[in-house]
């Protein structure tokens, strides 16, 4: 089994939370990272020297500075006495290193573009096996043993959360939409656009909302990335059907998956079309609105409390009154493995990446997640890659309704956009490969 092997099944099964052992803190995505990083270690010795590609220097400073603010916010935690769970505090300090770890070792060396490369199709590979039993119990063709592949009615698979389904069958759908834009034989294209079909049709299992919105920002990205690439092209020459063909063959099946239920569903007045992107129809858009904005008003009141140097690893927000209601009246509503106990404790997340480094580390963990983002867009602008530049984009928007930081799957994609036309690096003076 090769490296790039490894690590794909590491990504993979991450998510897969149902798999772990009862009570085990890891399962074996986390074995599967673990071998990598050892493998890749070892592999990185042997060698004569380590080159700083700008990959790596960018992972770099956004670690050490990430570090920084995280521990300045337990500092800060520590002064005010502020309460947290010591479980879930204890979980980030356990998971950033390892994802930290992983996202570093991703863009070692000069090959590192070729080797995410195959990482990728490995990954787009084994996702549609390992996804496929998961869409036929969704289906209800199959019947799941060990555990109940459904949230109420929606599909979370082998993990504790339908959101943590949903962005790994958008990563894995953009993924294979990059590699058949990339791709330089009919063939591998094709093979590209199958591994797009079974994460689509998992992904609008999950019945989320973000799922929709991310693939149609993303198409809609990767069009105008696309329409960029014709315009600037320097060929005298330029050969516009075929690449108008491949480019509608690659972004119809994305419109397609997201945008027929919904379609179905419309009529001439927009109202019925925008309840149609939603799931339920709409029925419960309004309660998750005020749900989220009362959310994230209470981590902007916590992160300003601390001054803005945050609160340290872990959640900081009380469960909202009105989720500890429905808690008590709705049996399957938030509960189970994986969602915090109402026990006091401020336990609850902002349900958005930002908010919740702000109430951990405050405007340094902001600003530098912001700043490696830009680097990462900058690298996929310039190296004219439209099918990362959209890939970039998704993981923004499920950023915006998720904590994804502790995701491998968002650093191998970031790790991906990094390295993005990286063909050589500036080495290390003294004692390092040049």
């Amino acid at each position: 089994m090769t490296l790039e092997t490894i690590l794909g099944l590491g990504l993979l099964l991450t998510t897969a939370t149902k798999l772990r052992l009862s009570g085990a803190p890891v399962g074996p995505g986390e074995i599967f990272l673990v071998v990598w990083i050892a493998a890749t270690l070892v592999r990185e010795i042997r060698q004569p020297g380590l080159l700083l590609t700008p990959a790596l220097r960018h992972m770099l400073i956004f670690w050490t500075l990430f570090a920084i603010a995280e521990s300045l916010g337990t500092m800060t935690a520590l002064v005010i006495g502020d309460k947290h769970d010591t479980g879930l505090f204890l979980h980030d300090v356990m998971a950033y290193p390892l994802v930290g770890t992983m996202a570093c070792m991703a863009v070692l060396g000069s090959d590192a573009e070729a080797r995410l490369q195959r990482t990728a199709r490995s990954m787009t590979a084994w996702g549609t096996v390992l996804l496929a039993p998961q869409l036929a119990a969704g289906w209800h063709l199959i019947q799941m043993p060990l555990f109940d592949p459904w949230f109420g009615d929606r599909l979370e698979g082998w993990s504790t959360n339908p959101n943590q389904l949903a962005f790994l069958c958008a990563l894995l759908v953009l993924a294979a939409m990059h590699l058949a834009d990339t791709a330089v034989t009919t063939r591998a294209r094709m093979i590209s656009l199958a591994c797009m079909v079974v994460p689509l049709c998992v992904g609008r299992l999950t019945k989320t909302d973000t799922f929709t919105f991310a693939l149609i920002g993303a198409t809609a990205v990767y069009g105008f990335g696309k329409m960029r690439i014709w315009i600037t092209w320097s060929s005298p020459q330029p050969s516009l059907r075929p690449a108008l063909a491949w480019m509608l063959m690659i972004a119809v099946p994305l419109l397609l998956v997201a945008g027929v239920p919904f379609a179905v569903r419309a009529t001439a007045d927009s109202g019925h079309l925008a309840q149609g992107l939603l799931k339920n129809g709409g029925k419960e858009a309004t309660q998750e609105t005020d749900l989220r904005l009362a959310l994230w008003r209470e981590a902007i009141s916590r992160g300003l409390e601390a001054r803005m140097l945050g609160l340290g690893p872990g959640p900081h927000l009380p469960i909202p009154p009105d989720l500890v209601a429905a808690r008590e009246t709705e049996p399957t509503l938030d509960k189970g493995a994986g969602h915090p106990p109402v026990n006091g404790t401020p336990d609850f997340e902002a349900h958005n990446t930002l908010l919740d480094l702000f109430t951990q580390g405050g405007v340094l963990a902001d600003a530098s997640l912001l700043w490696l983002t830009g680097m990462a867009l900058v690298r996929t602008w310039r190296a004219r890659m439209a099918g990362l530049t959209a890939l970039l984009s998704s993981l923004v928007i499920f950023a915006s309704t998720n904590l994804i930081v502790r995701e491998p799957a968002f650093w191998f994609g970031i790790a991906l956009c990094l390295v993005a036309g990286e063909a050589t690096g500036r080495a290390l003076p003294t004692g390092y490969r040049s």
